[in-house]
C-alpha cells in the first residue's frame, strides 16, 4: 500500500486511534488508510462521513482512546460498505427515504460487525442488528445469522412502514435524544411513522447521526460501480489476512455490490450492434490482389479477392415504447438522453414506434438525430408486443429496444437482437426472448 509522501497527511484528530486499529488488526484496521481524514469545525459535533472523507469535530478530542477507535472503525466500515452512496442510490430509485431510519439500519449492521472486539468501545446507545430485528420485526437471530442474511437496503425496506402520502422527505430526522410526535411530523409535511418505523426510531434515538450523504453530479455512475467493486475486494482481502484478529465478525451480506449502470450496458450493446462495417464488393479487387498479380506476372492467374465498397450501410435502431406501461418522466428523460447520444455518436438511423395493443405512431429520424422527449403515454390498458415488433421488422433494424413493463404477450420473435428496457419496479418480470435491462 503506497504511503503518503508527507507525514503531515496523517496529523489529524483521529491519528492515535488509527494507529491503535492497525496495531490490533493490521489489515482491516489499515482500511482507514484508504479513507480521507479532515478536522472539521463546529458543523460536525463528533464524527461524520459522506462516504469518502471522515470529518472530526472538536468534541472528538475529549473522548478516551478506545471510544475514538470504536467511532473511527465504525465510520470506516460505513465508507467501505458504501452506506452514504447506497442511501443516495436507494433515494434515486424509490424517492422518499428517511435518512434517520437508514442511518439506524446502517449503524445496526456495522455495530454488530464490530461488537466482538474488546480493544475498542462503541458509544452508549448503540443499536445492533439482532436487537433491531428482535424488538422491531419480532425476528430472533444471532449476530452472525443476522449479518449473513440482511443488507442495509433489505433491513430499511422491512422497517420503513410509513404510509404513503404527500410531504417532503425527513432528511436527518430528530437528533440524538430528541423525539418527534406524529403531530410534529404532520406539521412539517413529513410522512408519519408506522409501528415499525416508530419502534426503530425510538430504539435508535441515542445514536450519532454520522451519515452525511453528499450527491456529486459530476461523478458518473461508472465511477461508483468501480468504487463499490474496489471496496468489496479490499474488505474480503483484509478479512482473510487478519483471520481471527479481523475487525469483521464475518463477511457480512451487506458487502457493496458492484452494479454496472444500465447506461453503460446500453452503450456497449448498441455499439456492438450498430457499428458500421464496410460492405464487401465483388466488383472491385483488394489492393493486395493487385499487388500480388503484378508480382506473379502476366501468365499466372491468382484467386479473386473481393474488395470493400466505399459506401457503408447506415445502421438502424428501432425503439419501441409501450405507452400503457408505468414509465415516469424522469426515467423517460434519462432513457431519451442516452438514445440520442448513442445515435449521434454512431450516426445511426432511428425509427420510433409508439403503441400498446396496436401501433399508434411511427416516426423515422435521420442518422445522428433523434427526439424521444415528446412521447405521450396515453395508450389503452392492455399491451401486445406482436404488432409493435412486426412494425419494427418492416424497417429492418440491426437491433431493437423495447421500453416497457413486460406486461403483455409477444407472439413474434424477430431475427435481430431485442433489448427489453424495464423499470426497476418490474425487475422480476420475465422477458419472452432477448435480453432484459433493468433501468434503475
Amino acid at each position: 500500500m503506497p504511503m503518503p509522501e508527507s507525514p503531515s497527511v496523517l496529523r489529524h484528530r483521529g491519528t492515535r486511534a488509527i494507529q491503535r486499529m492497525i496495531e490490533f488488526a493490521p489489515s482491516t484496521g489499515g482500511l482507514a488508510l484508504w479513507v480521507r481524514h479532515a478536522d472539521a469545525s463546529g458543523d460536525v459535533p463528533v464524527i461524520a462521513t459522506d462516504g469518502t472523507t471522515l470529518r472530526y469535530g472538536k468534541a472528538f478530542e475529549a473522548l478516551d482512546l478506545e471510544l475514538q477507535t470504536g467511532l473511527i472503525a465504525h465510520a470506516v466500515l460505513h465508507v467501505g460498505l458504501r452506506h452514504p452512496q447506497r442511501y443516495l442510490d436507494l433515494q434515486a430509485r424509490v424517492g422518499d427515504v428517511d435518512l434517520r431510519l437508514f442511518n439506524i439500519c446502517a449503524d445496526a449492521i456495522v455495530n454488530s460487525t464490530l461488537g466482538h472486539l474488546g480493544w475498542l468501545t462503541l458509544p452508549a446507545g448503540s443499536v445492533f442488528v439482532e436487537q433491531l430485528l428482535d424488538r422491531v420485526l419480532g425476528l430472533r437471530a444471532t449476530a452472525e445469522e443476522a449479518l449473513l442474511a440482511w443488507d442495509v437496503e433489505g433491513l430499511y425496506r422491512a422497517i420503513d412502514d410509513r404510509p404513503a402520502g404527500r410531504g417532503r422527505d425527513r432528511q436527518g430526522g430528530s437528533g440524538p435524544g430528541e423525539r418527534s410526535t406524529a403531530h410534529d411530523q404532520e406539521a412539517q409535511g413529513a410522512r408519519c411513522d408506522g409501528p415499525n418505523a416508530a419502534a426503530a426510531r425510538a430504539l435508535g434515538s441515542g445514536i450519532l447521526a454520522d451519515l452525511a450523504p453528499s450527491p456529486d453530479p459530476a461523478v458518473p455512475p461508472e465511477h461508483e460501480a468501480d468504487e463499490a467493486r474496489t471496496w468489496t475486494e479490499r474488505l474480503v482481502r483484509a478479512h482473510a489476512d487478519d483471520a481471527a484478529f479481523s475487525m469483521l465478525r464475518t463477511l457480512v451480506a451487506d458487502l457493496p455490490r458492484s452494479r454496472t449502470p444500465w447506461e453503460q450496458t446500453l452503450r456497449v450493446q448498441l455499439a456492438r450492434a450498430l457499428s458500421t462495417r464496410p460492405a464487401v464488393s465483388w466488383s472491385r479487387p483488394t489492393r493486395s490482389y493487385l499487388a500480388n498479380q503484378g508480382r506473379a506476372g502476366p501468365h499466372r492467374r491468382l484467386p479473386w479477392e473481393p474488395g470493400f465498397s466505399g459506401l457503408r450501410p447506415v445502421p438502424r435502431l428501432a425503439v419501441v415504447v409501450d405507452v400503457s406501461g408505468s414509465i415516469d418522466d424522469d426515467l423517460m428523460g434519462r432513457f431519451a438522453t442516452e438514445i440520442e447520444a448513442i445515435t449521434r455518436r454512431l450516426e445511426a438511423g432511428l425509427v420510433l414506434i409508439v403503441g400498446d395493443d396496436r401501433v399508434r405512431h411511427v416516426t423515422r429520424f435521420a442518422p445522428g438525430t433523434s427526439d424521444l422527449r415528446d412521447v405521450v403515454f396515453d395508450g389503452g390498458g392492455g399491451t401486445d408486443f406482436t404488432p409493435l415488433l412486426e412494425e419494427a421488422a418492416r424497417h429492418r433494424p440491426d437491433i431493437a429496444i423495447v421500453l416497457t413493463d413486460l406486461d403483455g404477450p409477444a407472439r413474434f420473435e424477430p431475427p435481430w437482437p431485442v433489448i427489453w428496457a424495464v423499470p426497476d419496479a418490474h425487475r422480476a418480470a420475465i422477458q419472452p426472448f432477448g435480453r432484459k435491462l433493468v433501468l434503475q
